[in-house]
C-alpha cells in the first residue's frame, strides 16, 4: 500500500505548538524491559531476588572464606554462573523478540480520522 506523511501548516502557530506538543508522550508501544545499556545491571538485580540463587551466591562467598572453605573456588561458582548465564540469555532474547513485535505494531499503517 501507499503511504502518506501528513505535515501540518502551522503557520504562525509552530511555535504554540511545539511547546504544547513538548507536553505530551508519543504514542509508541514499549514492551520492552530492558536496553542494551542497562541489560546487564537490571537482569542481575531481578535475578538475585530469587531464593535459589541468593543461596547459592551465600555458599560462593562462603567458600572463599579460608576456615569454610569446602571445594575450589572456582567449583561453587560455577553452577550460580551457568544458571545466571542461561537465565540471562533467555532473558535477553524474550525481550528481543518483545521489541522486534513492538517495532512491528509501531510502524503498521493506521487510519485517521478527520472531520
Amino acid at each position: 500500500g501507499k503511504r502518506r506523511i501528513v505535515i501540518p501548516c502551522l503557520g504562525h502557530f509552530k511555535e504554540e505548538y511545539e511547546k504544547v506538543s513538548k507536553l505530551y508522550m508519543n504514542n509508541k508501544i514499549r514492551t520492552t524491559r530492558y536496553t542494551l545499556l542497562n541489560f546487564l545491571p537490571r537482569n542481575l538485580f531481578e535475578q538475585f531476588h530469587r531464593i535459589a540463587n541468593l543461596y547459592f551466591l551465600f555458599l560462593v562467598v562462603l567458600n572463599w572464606v579460608p576456615l569454610v572453605e569446602a571445594f575450589q573456588k572456582e567449583i561453587t561458582m560455577l553452577p550460580l554462573v551457568g544458571v545466571l548465564t542461561i537465565i540471562a540469555v533467555k532473558d535477553g532474547l524474550e525481550d528481543y523478540s518483545r521489541y522486534k513485535m513492538d517495532k512491528q505494531i509501531n510502524n503498521l499503517i493506521t487510519k485517521v480520522y478527520s472531520r
